[in-house]
């Protein structure tokens, strides 16, 4: 089943075309793989399926909806969750502080019943704590559950964003670049880990630089160059494909 797809989608900032036409379709339980130089369009694509930006043209359907035009809140809700080339904690909460934040996107206690602490609320709040813990001891930090995020190491900062993500009950994960900064232990290990989430469950979408990770990892790999897509298919296929390596290496297409 395709769970995503993106239909001709065009961004364009004034005079500079980030997005043209690009066709990609994202299946149910797979791990994909979107790798290109840098300012291929990869971040873009991110944003303009979480609904930080509207595409200037073209399409992005989510179980076969349009989800163009949602704002960002809404897109969370009909179960996309992402993360951020650059961490974004509330770094003086508790690790299970912040992954609780995220579980609140499924919650529907008013302000006068969480302001009055009313059974509803106090059930919510206890099975966000629950989730919290479990979705710890899934991504591989239960330990620092009561530590506050600023003190983390940064891999396990990392993990934390992936619990938190994954706090809001998403069908399809968006992970932007999450081994920047890794050493190859910790790449090895951030790989096992996704892995372990998509076998929970997860279908997921990976912008990532390290072919050494993304190969192995992904069950396909899609590559942009300049806005466009030059490349989709098996990870052997698109690392031997001629336009692909000429995009890495700086070759001009012919």
């Amino acid at each position: 089943m395709t769970l995503l797809q993106l239909d001709h989608l065009t961004m364009r900032f004034g005079g500079v075309t980030a997005l043209d036409e690009v066709d990609l379709a994202v299946e149910e339980g797979e791990i994909l793989g979107l790798i290109g130089p840098n300012g291929a369009g990869k971040t873009t694509i991110f944003n303009v399926v979480t609904g930080v930006f509207s595409p200037t043209a073209g399409d992005v359907r989510f179980e076969g909806t349009s989800i163009v035009g949602r704002k960002r809140h809404d897109v969370t809700k009909v179960g996309i969750a992402r993360t951020f080339q650059n961490i974004r904690l509330f770094a003086e909460m508790t690790a299970l502080e912040n992954v609780m934040v995220g579980a609140d996107n499924h919650h529907a206690t008013s302000i006068v019943s969480a302001s009055l602490r009313l059974p509803r609320h106090r059930r919510e709040e206890q099975d966000g704590r629950r989730r919290g813990h479990e979705l710890l001891e899934l991504v591989g930090i239960a330990h620092r559950a009561e530590d506050a995020a600023r003190n983390l190491p940064y891999g396990d900062q990392r993990r934390l964003e992936i619990a938190r993500a994954l706090a809001t009950g998403p069908k399809l994960l968006l992970l932007d670049e999450p081994a920047a900064g890794f050493n190859p232990n910790e790449k090895r290990n951030l790989a096992d880990l996704v892995r372990k989430v998509r076998d929970t469950g997860y279908t997921i979408l990976l912008i990532e630089h390290d072919m050494g990770l993304v190969m192995p990892l992904c069950d396909r790999v899609a590559v942009l160059d300049f806005g466009r897509k030059i490349a989709d298919g098996p990870p052997a296929e698109v690392q031997a494909d001629e336009k692909v390596v000429n995009a890495y290496l700086g070759v001009p297409a012919e």
